[in-house]
């Protein structure tokens, strides 16, 4: 007996296939729809629901090329469960490269949203009917924001062992307990009983390959440990270093700032990372590890003011 289609929006997804589909969100001042894209891969064969999505934040475009890849390379004949792919949810922002919605709220504080409420609030009210209501995980792909670029990771609430398995599975360089922030979509998913992981890496508005290829990587791997497609061949990567806690390095002088710290760096506190100078290069302060770990983030800024984050440490 066939599997029974899927219903989203107002289409249904026959087994077995793939179907784009558009969820009116709102109409232009100009009379033009916007809509919310997605892609459903519907299985042949029963398995669980999964959404995958990026692009909350407008300016975040390296979620959009790791959906892509990861839809390119998936045959719905031989998919196990489904799959709900939306490579942009900020519409708005993206069409314009700007992080956040027209009326400047951050869409990633907006969950679970309301039918009623603002522009940010519907947009988040539609996610969760039509996507998150279906769904008992998520990945939502993420980049630094404004001149920050990350190390490839996940962050994720690992004292909880169903996410830290799937943490794992990813198999990030680095993965990351961080709590969860009130109005997020993981915190509106997770009360909803869904399952999360965050994946951060690159930059904004770039198209880092860096973190496009683990991020590729890492949403297959979860889809096989959840048995929806096939084992994925054993690659050469190393397990992902866990951290349980982070932090930001700051500015303590207002500066031209030299930084000598990579992405990846493992870094004893009071490491020398970099230095602010002048205009004439005269050293105004060193900057130095305030913990011991792995650099996570930096910033790309060369000019800071005091108070400024400079470098992310996970230990």
């Amino acid at each position: 007996m066939p599997r029974e289609s899927f219903g989203i929006g107002n289409v249904r997804v026959r087994s077995g296939s793939s179907r784009a589909l558009e969820i009116p969100i709102t109409r232009l001042v100009t009379g033009a729809d916007v809509s919310l894209p997605v892609r459903v891969v519907h299985g042949r064969d029963d398995g669980p629901t999964v959404w995958v999505s990026a692009a909350i934040h407008g300016d975040e475009v390296v979620g959009v090329e790791v959906i892509r890849q990861v839809l390119a390379a998936l045959d719905p004949k031989t998919f196990r469960g489904t799959l709900i792919a939306v490579p942009i949810v900020n519409v708005l922002g993206f069409m314009n490269g700007d992080r956040y919605l027209p009326d400047r709220r951050d869409l990633n504080r907006s969950f679970p949203g309301s039918a009623r409420g603002s522009l940010a609030s519907r947009i988040a009210h539609l996610f969760m009917e039509e996507v998150v209501a279906h769904s008992e995980v998520g990945i939502d792909l993420h980049t630094g924001s404004d001149r920050r670029s990350n190390l490839p990771q996940v962050r994720a609430d690992l004292d909880d062992p169903r996410t830290h398995q799937l943490a794992e599975a990813f198999a990030a360089p680095v993965m990351l307990h961080a709590r969860v922030r009130d109005g997020s979509l993981r915190w509106a998913a997770r009360e909803r009983g869904a399952t999360v992981l965050l994946y951060e890496g690159g930059e904004n508005l770039r198209l880092d390959e860096y973190a496009i290829e683990p991020a590729v990587a890492g949403v297959r791997r979860v889809l096989a440990a959840l048995d929806m497609i096939d084992p994925v061949a054993p690659a050469d990567h190393e397990p992902s270093i866990e951290c349980r806690s982070s932090g930001w390095v700051r500015a303590r002088r207002t500066g031209i700032l030299t930084l000598d710290a990579h992405l990846g760096q493992q870094v004893t506190e009071g490491d020398r990372l970099g230095a602010l100078v002048d205009s004439f290069g005269r050293t105004l302060r060193l900057v130095r590890a305030n913990r011991t770990g792995i650099v996570i983030g930096r910033t790309e800024a060369p000019l800071v003011n005091s108070g400024d984050a400079l470098v992310h440490i996970g230990s």
